[in-house]
């Protein structure tokens, strides 16, 4: 089932968010400049590739946001490219990368979720590319994509190419909860909703034979780069974390949505803060604190160190758990 008011205070709340960023945070600079950003590959085994843009481990360490992540798979049949970016400029970019190691055709596009940063690049793939999606994606898309790029543009900049994008939306759908496996010959991929991770419709690629698994958004960034429950659902976040991190092996390496590879172990920064934003507010909300003093006090200096902390932490994060954890126990 599509909860498309739940899509509908996703418009509104990212909407919001952009804003925020743009306006307060980054002083009306882009997050990051799509005009600007050169992108490289990352050989993960035979035929298995991470992208991420070539400045990405420099400003990891230094927990500065980073552009787009994703990958592409090569297999005897052709080629999955896992998230198309946000305008034509870095597409070409991920298609030169693809090109640079076989001439086979892109066979599948997946995008993990309908951020236009992993999305608005399937206009630019060949008609005879099959795009996967998420049912929540497609439906959104199908909703609020003029709204989409508007808000796109505020916070990425006009003449970023955003205003060129016209929807392209997915031919295979996976439901809720879904589990899709797609045959490139040689390799079998498995497309994984393990549930609410930071949108409804968030997707998770695994390729089993090198362990190597792309999160999108889910999971922005290594340490110390934060989750951020954009749509609220602290709890669900969190049970989504912990199911991906008894999903993988020890041995996993995960591609971020935004940033380079990291290990399995890397995921436990993630989930411990979102464990210690619950246990403190949970805290707060057992003693009666308004939101207000609720923020004051939950203030978790020891995740500090991202760029974007004295936002996405006080702004975003522990007023969505105060939310989710303010409901009355059914």
């Amino acid at each position: 089932m599509i909860r498309l008011s739940h899509v509908h205070c996703i418009t509104v709340v990212i909407s919001c968010i952009f804003i925020l960023i743009t306006s307060i945070v980054l002083a009306k600079e882009p997050v990051w400049d799509a005009n600007t950003i050169v992108m490289m590959s990352e050989k993960m085994a035979d035929g298995v590739y991470a992208y991420y843009p070539a400045d990405a481990k420099a400003k990891a360490l230094q927990g500065i946001p980073i552009g787009t992540s994703g990958g592409f798979i090569v297999g005897e049949k052709g080629v999955l490219v896992i998230d198309t970016m946000l305008n034509e400029r870095l597409f070409k970019q991920v298609q030169e990368l693809v090109r640079s190691v076989t001439n086979l055709p892109i066979r599948y596009a997946i995008n993990t979720s309908y951020h236009g940063d992993h999305s608005y690049g399937n206009l630019y793939l060949p008609a005879e590319t099959t795009i996967i999606q998420h049912l929540q994606t497609k439906a959104y898309v199908d909703k609020h994509f003029k709204a989409d790029t508007e808000f796109m543009i505020a916070n990425f900049g006009k003449g970023r190419g955003i205003e060129d994008v016209i929807p392209r939306t997915g031919d295979i759908l996976v439901n809720p909860g879904g589990r899709l496996h797609l045959d490139l010959g040689g390799k079998i991929i498995e497309v994984i909703d393990f549930g609410f991770a930071q949108t409804g419709g968030d997707l998770f690629i695994w390729e089993p034979k090198s362990k190597v698994m792309w999160t999108g958004n889910a999971i922005a960034g290594s340490k110390p780069a934060l989750p951020w429950l954009l749509d609220g659902h602290l709890l669900e976040t969190l049970a989504t974390f912990k199911k991906v991190f008894e999903f993988l092996p020890p041995d996993a390496r995960v591609v971020p949505g935004h940033g380079p590879v990291i290990g399995h172990e890397g995921l436990r920064w993630h989930i411990d803060y979102l464990t210690a934003v619950k246990n403190g507010v949970k805290k707060a909300v057992d003693e009666g604190l308004t939101l207000e003093q609720t923020v004051e006090r939950v203030t978790l200096p020891e995740f500090g160190g991202y760029a974007l902390f004295g936002w996405v932490h006080p702004q975003l994060n522990v007023p969505a758990a105060y939310k989710d954890l303010k409901q009355p126990t059914k």
